[in-house]
């Protein structure tokens, strides 16, 4: 990440907090803001895609507001820094490869 100052942007305290207590987190940056997320819980997945298989952009709402951990509100409230939050949510959903092995 770049050691610029970004809107919303959280201490290095705060960010390693975060970590301690969910893991591998993410940042989104914007146009000057920032927002942080953690990867989302299996339950929000299933909730989320569940409502997401009627619509899309509820699914990605879903998602944001499970993973939002802090940062610039705007992510969350204004459409379009939320519609360039949502192009980031498949990379968030990270899936494992794995392998069938038959025996």
């Amino acid at each position: 990440m770049r050691e610029n100052t970004y809107q919303g942007q959280a201490t290095p305290e705060q960010i390693q907090e975060w970590k301690n207590k969910h893991g591998e987190i993410s940042a989104i940056i914007c146009e000057g803001r920032i927002c942080y997320l953690k990867k989302p819980s299996r339950k929000a997945l299933s909730y989320a895609s569940g409502i997401g298989a009627k619509d899309p952009i509820k699914f990605n709402e879903l998602i944001l507001n499970d993973c939002f951990l802090g940062g610039d509100e705007s992510f969350k409230t204004d459409d379009s820094f939320f519609l360039a939050a949502s192009a980031q949510i498949p990379a968030l959903i990270e899936v494992k490869e794995a392998e069938l092995v038959k025996l």
